[in-house]
């Protein structure tokens, strides 16, 4: 945060907002508005950027007969979503709500959701205050006064501290000192909300702070040489200077840093180069004479390297003083191989960490949907030479095509994934790191080298953009169009069965199908007759009787036996087919050879998420991903909208190969009638070598378990513990860790939060 001369404002600064309607709103009479659905929402005009530097307050007045939980979303240049949200708070007058935010002039708009169902409501007021100076220091001083009482200190010693300042060095001494411990706590330009940056501060001091391994060599067998490559080109001195020191600062001593300037127009980039070569003879440089771009500099950068394995750096970034270490324990427990990646953050102008980006574990169906390994990336040397580096050409996504070219000559098990923050990725405005949206042309750089890496497996495959900037869609040709076999389960509840069964006649694509409806002893006569009139009506339906106690693994065991299809589609009674091309997008990756299970996106009937993919570990054996977020949102670093592979995906939408499902023995019929027959079905597809996919863009609402009824009998309840138990003994061990997942993310819910666990356990013991 920039220095602030005390006093240069009046006490506060006004500005009066106005609301504009985006959607899910109607006006209604005398000025009120009518929200038409749960998320009615506006955008508000009259923000000046020169208000927009540090702290400022939003202040809304909206009367309504509902109560109401108004937010505020933020786009600093991608778009709204979930992770720029701020909740308003009520003050002490009715209808009132504000909220204090960190505001800078990257700021692209403020979206307002006054409530989240449908009502009446009238907005009286909306205003922006900027604070003064002096509310300035108080907020700043309240706020470490909080962070030292949380954290179980002298929560007045800051304000002993500030009174010395003040007595020394007046006013702008103060502010000083409060603005040089505030930047601890204050999120970067780049803004993210605060609450998850404190909890990212607060990760950071329990899991890294005093927690740095220096060098022991009798600790490895092996001590490899990392060339560490860089290309500069005009870097400012100040940025280019902390990477190089993060270089020399590693604990990890057998590295060489091998830089090639690309023709730099600034002096003192070269100077600085020089310089640092003087100063540690591990320090290589090359300075091109021709200004040749990314990829080009890279190769010279290359060209100077002598290690076993080589690591990529960009000119402004930053690597954590262990990542090196890091990298060689890796090597040391995994001999063979031969690319490492990391999980990442990013750091502003001032060395701010924020964004922490931890990371699933070798994802090949991820990587297609996007780069997500990026920083930091080691390649074995050997390899890098038989790929032949870098290609000009793809320029903005060049190491995405290098990765691409990589995997293609290594294995799965030589891929290995550390799963610590050991890269820390400049955001400045203008870079990827800042808005992804920033560098369009990387988009289109990444989509050329993706559709070249399937064109060599199968002309066939085509790429096109996601739904998203930066992400791809891969689509799979199918063969010959197999048939499919839809099992739907079902007792009764006519209602929702056939809602079901209408979306999937008239909202399906795919031709060949067929559905087969068990009928686990339905009394209702309506039900009955439906049975009787879609199988006069419909020559692909089928209905057979199952007259024995409801066990879903059973009921569906007992369906694939009579099922037709080469293709197996598990589908629930209470679901509901929203996209047309549902069945077209799993079967097409059901019939690639390494795919196991296939998953689709399930709503509630509100557009939250219901079902994307499943977390091994959450609640004590799995949990679905990013559960109840809003159906338009993002999700955890885009993972609500790419294709993707998970441990397990859910049995109520799941499509898989016949011979799979036989195979594996199909679903557990003895110790899992119920609960987790799914989970355990995926876990076994794994086990067998088969990966399990899910995809955003099959799309169905799940209107979850109406038919089944709920857990509310002490026999379900000792049949669900006992499916719980037989779980945790059976899969102990991929329960500890999911390989799609990230041990630094909470196992406590489903929404990819820090985990903290370790924070609260220390500050009980204090």
């Amino acid at each position: 945060m920039r220095l602030i001369t005390a006093f240069s404002y009046p006490f506060l600064q006004k500005k009066k907002l106005k609301a504009v309607p985006l959607r899910g709103v109607e006006q209604a009479q005398d000025s009120y508005w009518q929200a038409t659905d749960h998320d009615p929402q506006f955008k508000l005009k009259g923000v000046f950027p020169k208000l927009l530097s540090g702290w400022v307050s939003i202040h809304v007045h909206v009367v309504s007969d509902q109560k109401l939980s108004p937010k505020l979303y933020l786009d600093f240049g991608e778009g709204y979503s979930e992770s720029l949200t701020v909740c308003m708070q009520p003050t002490h007058n009715k209808g009132e709500y504000q909220a204090q935010l960190v505001l800078n002039e990257s700021l692209k708009g403020i979206r307002f959701d006054p409530a989240e169902v449908p009502c009446r409501f009238y907005i009286a007021d909306i205003f922006l205050s900027v604070h003064s100076e002096l509310i300035h220091i108080y907020q700043q001083l309240v706020t470490l006064m909080m962070r030292d009482y949380r954290e179980l200190k002298d929560p007045f010693a800051i304000v002993r501290k500030s009174h010395v300042r003040y007595k020394k060095h007046g006013w702008a001494g103060m502010l000083e000192r409060l603005e040089k411990e505030y930047n601890g706590l204050h999120p970067s330009k780049a803004y993210r909300n605060p609450h998850h940056y404190l909890e990212y501060m607060h990760w950071i001091e329990q899991n890294e702070q005093n927690r740095l391994n220096a060098f022991l060599e009798e600790q490895f067998l092996l001590k490899p040489l990392i060339s560490v490559v860089m290309a500069t080109y005009n870097t400012p001195e100040k940025y280019l200077k902390k990477a190089l020191d993060s270089v020399l600062a590693q604990t990890y001593p057998y590295w060489e840093l091998c830089i090639a300037d690309d023709a730099s127009t600034d002096k003192k980039v070269r100077q600085i180069l020089r310089a640092y070569e003087k100063k540690d003879q591990r320090i290589k440089v090359g300075l091109r004479k021709k200004n040749g771009h990314i990829s080009a500099a890279f190769n010279t950068a290359l060209s100077l390297t002598t290690g076993e394995y080589i690591a990529f750096m960009d000119h402004d970034d930053m690597l954590a003083p262990n990542a090196l270490l890091e990298v060689v324990k890796c090597i040391n427990r995994h001999p063979e191989v031969k690319l490492i990646y990391s999980d990442e953050d990013k750091i502003d102008e001032q060395d701010r960490r924020y964004d922490p980006h931890f990371k699933s574990g070798w994802n090949p169906d991820m990587f297609y949907s996007y780069n997500y390994i990026s920083h930091l990336s080691v390649i074995e040397s050997t390899v890098l030479e038989a790929v032949g580096g870098l290609r000009e050409g793809y320029e903005g996504a060049q190491d995405y095509d290098l990765f691409l070219r990589v995997i293609e000559q290594i294995n799965d098990n030589e891929i290995c994934h550390i799963e610590k923050i050991l890269y820390h990725w400049r955001a400045l405005a203008g870079s990827k790191a800042h808005a992804s949206g920033e560098k369009l042309h990387t988009a289109n750089a990444g989509l050329k080298a993706l559709s070249n890496h399937f064109t060599k497996k199968d002309p066939r495959i085509s790429v096109v953009h996601g739904l998203l900037p930066n992400t791809y869609k891969v689509s799979y040709p199918i063969d010959n169009e197999p048939l499919v076999s839809l099992i739907v389960p079902t007792r009764d509840g006519y209602d929702i069965l056939s809602k079901c069964i209408s979306s999937i006649l008239e909202k399906t694509d795919y031709k060949n199908y067929e559905i087969i409806i068990v009928d686990n002893e339905t009394t209702d006569p309506k039900t009955l007759h439906y049975f009787d009139t879609l199988t006069e009506a419909y020559s692909h339906i089928r209905i057979i009787p199952y007259h024995k106690a409801f066990n879903y693994s059973a009921i569906n065991n007992f369906a694939v036996q009579e099922a037709r299809g080469e293709i197996i589609g598990l589908i629930n009674n209470d679901v509901e087919v929203i996209s047309k091309h549902w069945l077209t997008e799993m079967v097409q990756h059901a019939v690639r050879p390494e795919i196991g299970a296939v998953g689709a996106k399930l709503y509630y009937d509100n557009d939250t998420i219901q079902h994307a993919g499943v977390i091994l570990g959450i609640g004590g054996v799995a949990g679905h991903a990013h559960k109840y977020f809003k159906r338009e949102e993002h999700g955890y670093f885009s993972r609500l909208k790419i294709v993707q592979n998970f441990s397990a995906v859910t049995g109520a939408c799941l499509v898989v190969r016949k011979e799979l499902y036989e195979v594996v023995g199909g679903l557990d019929e003895t110790y899992l009638k119920v609960a987790f027959n799914d989970v355990d079905f995926c876990l076994k597809l794994l086990v067998f070598g088969y990966r399990n996919i899910w995809t955003p863009y099959v799309e169905l609402y799940h209107h979850e378990s109406i038919t089944r009824g709920l857990e509310d009998s002490e026999e379900k309840v000792n049949r669900f513990n006992s499916e719980v138990n037989y779980m945790k003994n059976k899969w102990k061990e991929y329960l500890k860790k999911d390989t799609y997942y990230n041990l630094n993310l909470t196992h406590r819910s489903e929404s990819f939060g820090l985990d903290i666990t370790s924070t609260v356990k220390l500050r009980a013991k204090r």
